[in-house]
């Protein structure tokens, strides 16, 4: 099928990006690496009248290593974060989902910034975004203001972003110490969206013990989540908790997984919990190599 009519625009600058929005109000939609908005388009789910493509806006591309935190720029593109080496020693969930993320092809044009404002309660980035306390940045005519990842998912493809407000940055913290990653997800064919993931962190202090964890889900519900019964549950414990009875803790409190022809709400959490047992399991033995 091929999309409704619609009134292309090419800003150059972010400034300029943002008063076009501004202008064109609840009518337009940013268009990134259009690898989720253009399908949507094409099988009619969506419509707009204008697409402000922010693919053109040098400033809004690159990587930077800060002293605590990695910031992405939005238009930057998922190949781009999947080799990056000195992210992958930084953010390590961050680059370890990035394969993940559809097949190359996708990773090629797809941006960091575009996943996380399509908000897509299956993809990995917001899940990792919201698991590693991430922040947004947004630009509107009003100016800058920063966006916890814990208040950005509101619904389903839906955030806090107002109409006329622009991602242009996401802030990824970095974790130091004796510090374990992993993200583990089921797919019915490898680049499909996942039936249930998730993506963990853990560290350990010198006694062995959990001194932080954070286990983000996807796939699971309305929006990313955040297993926090078992994050609060593990934290103080010896590293050698239950990775099973861990799992059925985390996904013990979604409210209403997804039932569809892809699998039950009961087959979700099932599948859910294997996911979260691996993930750990495979975090706490990366944290114990120190």
């Amino acid at each position: 099928m091929k999309p409704s009519a619609f009134e292309y625009h090419a800003p150059e600058t972010v400034d300029e990006a943002v008063t076009m929005l501004a202008e064109l109000g609840d009518g337009a939609k940013v268009l990134a690496g259009g690898q989720s908005l253009v399908p949507m388009l094409s099988l009619r789910l969506a419509y707009f009248d204008h697409l402000v493509d922010i693919g053109g806006i040098a400033e809004l591309r690159g990587i930077r290593v800060e002293p605590e935190a990695v910031v992405v720029r939005s238009a930057t593109v998922d190949a781009t974060v999947e080799h990056d080496t000195g992210l992958a020693a930084r953010v390590p969930l961050l680059s370890r989902a990035t394969p993940l993320v559809g097949h190359f092809q996708i990773r090629n044009r797809g941006t960091v910034g575009g996943s996380i404002a399509h908000a897509d309660p299956a993809a990995e980035y917001p899940a990792v975004a919201l698991a590693l306390d991430a922040e947004i940045e947004a630009v509107s005519p009003r100016g800058v203001r920063t966006i916890p990842a814990s208040e950005f998912f509101v619904g389903l493809w839906a955030t806090a972003l107002a109409p006329d407000e622009l991602l242009t940055a996401v802030r990824f913290p970095i974790w130091n110490g004796r510090c374990g990653f992993a993200i583990r997800e089921f797919a019915r064919r490898y680049g499909d969206f996942a039936i249930a993931g998730a993506a963990v962190a853990v560290r350990l202090d010198d006694d062995d013990r959990i001194e932080r964890c954070a286990i983000g889900l996807f796939g699971l519900g309305g929006t990313p989540l955040r297993a926090t019964n078992a994050e609060h549950a593990t934290v103080g414990q010896k590293f050698d908790v239950a990775a099973p009875e861990l799992g059925r803790l985390a996904v013990s409190a979604l409210a209403d997984p997804p039932s569809d022809v892809h699998g039950s709400a009961a087959y979700r959490r099932r599948v859910g919990a294997a996911m979260v047992e691996r993930a750990w399991s495979e975090a706490i033995e990366e944290a114990m190599r120190g």
